[in-house]
């Protein structure tokens, strides 16, 4: 059985090994191939049964050109980057790994709100500038200290993700708001759930946990916005395109957002002319809440795993309702 990976490098750049899926038959690692669909992409895949890939598009005109193609398995819980109905006409199943973030992400997310409550980056290099050792006082501060104790984090999506930040939220003495449409027991021990204007005219701080769907493309805009408390704070790394980028530059620039940390942006790697690249207290990583060694590690195991059920008749973690 031949196994392409078409794009590892962000997955195992040299820290984790390859070995569980050089088991399961002739593996063919590429660092990167595209992340725009190109002709490239099926050429590389050739004659393939298996295809592994993180974010290279595989799309319906590749799958025309590799009709050796017996299961596309994704690096990651979104699948988006498959055309899985033009899999699913050719019974093709796409897999993905759906839970292997959890401590991860929340984690990030709440990494993103401390540095927007305390910029502590950019403190860190005033002082390795200089700039402490010439204060006419014994402390300064760029941006209010912000203490998150007693103030609302509203969460929109209370998944496994959107829990675990509550539950870390709640820890630091805030109260949790929660949006999801499927209320758990587990999700009603940390928060109370709302209907979304409620949670925007409470929250101090918005965070996103919700999977894309067209309903909910440009979620946070304009109108939106205004149902938010002046100054709140806006916390995504969930994905780019629930956010109108430029509404949310433009709530920035205005003082509507006391301030927003993102980990994703609609269109990746980011474009020079994003407008959240010129908005006013606006911090943005480059998509690498998942990147802890651990949380790409149980992709690796889960993805071998993936593949494994898959050549024993019993796929797993099905997408694409095959």
């Amino acid at each position: 059985m031949r196994i392409i990976v078409l794009d590892g490098y962000t997955e195992n750049p040299g820290d984790l090994s390859w070995e569980g899926l050089e088991k399961l038959g002739e593996l063919t690692v590429y660092d990167r191939t595209a992340y725009a669909d190109s002709p490239l992409i099926a050429e590389r895949i050739g004659k393939a049964e298996i295809v592994v890939t993180n974010k290279t598009p595989v799309s319906r005109a590749t799958l025309g050109r590799c009709p050796n193609v017996k299961l596309i398995a994704v690096l990651a819980t979104g699948y988006n980057v498959v055309d899985c109905a033009a899999a699913r006409e050719r019974g093709i199943p796409v897999v993905n790994v759906p839970a292997y973030g959890t401590a991860s992400v929340s984690q990030y997310s709440i990494a993103l709100l401390l540095e927007l409550c305390h910029h502590i980056g950019h403190h860190s290099d005033t002082v390795r500038n200089g700039r402490w050792s010439h204060s006419a006082d014994w402390c300064y501060w760029d941006y209010p200290m912000v203490e998150l104790a007693g103030k609302t984090m509203g969460i929109i999506g209370f998944g496994r993700i959107g829990r675990a930040e509550g539950a870390i939220a709640r820890a630091l003495g805030m109260e949790v708001l929660a949006v999801d449409p499927y209320p758990t027991n587990e999700g009603k021990a940390i928060g109370a759930y709302v209907e979304l204007g409620e949670l925007l005219e409470r929250s101090d701080v918005v965070s996103l946990h919700c999977n894309l769907t067209p309903e909910n493309t440009g979620l946070i805009n304009r109108d939106t916005i205004a149902r938010m408390k002046d100054g709140a704070l806006l916390i995504n790394n969930a994905r780019g395109q629930l956010l109108n980028e430029a509404d949310v530059a433009e709530a920035l620039n205005s003082g509507r957002l006391g301030g927003a940390a993102v980990d994703v942006v609609s269109a990746e790697p980011i474009h020079p002319d994003n407008p959240l690249l010129k908005a006013k207290n606006c911090i943005i990583t480059p998509h690498i809440s998942w990147a802890a060694r651990e949380s790409r590690q149980r992709i690796m195991d889960a993805t071998v795993e993936n593949i494994r059920a898959f050549l024993a008749g019993h796929p797993r973690n099905v997408v694409n309702s095959l």
